[in-house]
């Protein structure tokens, strides 16, 4: 990482095993989606090698580059690196920006966006403030290299000497710059370090959020399985407004410890360990999310009595390409709505009961609305129906 030259250089190396064949590689770059792009980002890709020789890569669109190598059989391991460039832009409010020595970076390297079972995931980048990437769990060892004085959190448990180790994550994220960090540690039920950093020139206190992440991680575990990594971060950055997921570390903006901590940690449950298709479904995590951040927060009542604008009752279910053009209505009809359709299955400690059905026979996987729809009818025979109500169907 190049701070001085506004700039982080690196290169991948992915060993993926398909398991369908295939004749083409497919990596997103997520940086050069419209929001990204239009704060100044820019992620350049230096060329593609599989087993060690050099495909041609061509760029499809600004967000998606594509490699045929000619074909690929089901289960057979390949190797392809991919050497990268990103250059930051400035103050966004997203998963990118750069706000002085504050570096968020998100979806920030070349994704090999694949759904096991399914193929190449290839919706389109949105230009609203919403989730990026469809991939499947991997195994995740990253070196960082910043300037002296400079702190990292990073999803994973630091190794030292600038490494990180990540197991069973669909994605990585980290965050860099000058915070003030408190740590402690959660049981979950298995020990948990969380260690939360806030950055400097923000008064928030670290300790505040890490209480309610210790008491969410603790209180989700029992609702819906155990948390199932050995560390947790959360960097508080300026010029974020609510927060990002990534699996073991967070993105949030001053303020935001409050409803938005809850919100952040149910993601490591869903979309952490069980992922979707966040332009496809982005319903599956966001309403998941939301009626578990309301039974933690004790505001199920008032979520469930919420209204939700006529262009999205009932439409929960829409991709992004719905919402791309109503933006204003997609928190209510996406999280709220999502929400009061898995809390209109009934006993909510039965509704919680259902979602740890549907994390213990999906974790680890990319999930669809069917999957939902099986684990919450194992408890609730009339799920389908009452899920066809707000437009979640298999």
């Amino acid at each position: 990482m190049k701070p001085a030259d506004n700039v982080v250089e690196g290169e991948i190396a992915v060993r993926f095993t398909p398991d369908l064949t295939t004749d083409k590689l497919v990596f997103r770059l997520w940086a050069n989606s419209p929001r990204l792009a239009a704060g100044g980002a820019r992620l350049d890709v230096g060329g593609v090698s599989v087993g060690g020789r050099r495909v041609d890569a061509v760029s499809e669109n600004a967000t998606t580059i594509v490699a045929r190598p000619g074909n690929l059989a089901a289960g057979r391991p390949v190797d392809i690196t991919v050497p990268w460039r990103l250059t930051l832009p400035g103050t966004v409010s997203d998963r990118i920006s750069r706000t002085g020595d504050a570096i968020r970076l998100g979806s920030f390297f070349p994704v090999l966006a694949w759904e096991p079972g399914i193929g190449w995931a290839e919706e389109p980048a949105s230009s609203g403030f919403s989730e990026a990437t469809t991939t499947a769990a991997a195994d995740f060892t990253a070196t960082i290299t910043v300037p002296a004085g400079f702190d990292v959190l990073a999803t994973g448990t630091n190794e030292g000497g600038g490494r990180w180790t990540a197991t069973g994550v669909p994605d990585f994220a980290l965050s860099v710059g000058h915070f003030t960090l408190a740590t402690a540690t959660a049981n979950a039920p298995q020990p948990v370090q969380v260690t939360v950093g806030v950055h400097a020139g923000i008064g928030d206190s670290p300790g505040a959020y890490l209480t309610k992440v210790v008491r969410s991680l603790e209180d989700f575990s029992r609702r819906f399985g155990p948390y199932p990594w050995p560390a947790y971060t959360l960097a508080v950055t300026p010029t974020l407004g609510g927060g990002i997921e990534y699996p073991m570390h967070v993105l949030q903006g001053p303020g935001t410890g409050g409803r938005t901590t809850s919100h952040e940690v149910a993601h490591m449950w869903f979309y952490g360990l069980v992922a979707n298709n966040q332009g496809r479904d982005p319903w599956l995590d966001e309403g998941l999310a939301t009626y578990a951040e309301a039974r933690f927060e004790g505001t199920l009542s008032s979520m469930r009595s919420s209204s939700i604008p006529a262009a999205g009752r009932g439409r929960t279910a829409e991709p992004m390409t719905y919402w791309e053009s109503r933006q204003s209505i997609y928190y209510r009809s996406v999280y709220v709505q999502g929400g009061q359709a898995v809390a209109a299955l009934g006993d909510a400690d039965l509704v919680d009961c259902a979602l740890r059905v549907y994390v213990a026979r999906n974790a680890y996987r990319v999930a669809r609305p069917s999957d939902l729809i099986a684990a919450a009818a194992a408890v609730f025979p009339d799920a389908p129906a009452t899920l066809a109500r707000y437009g979640i169907r298999p």
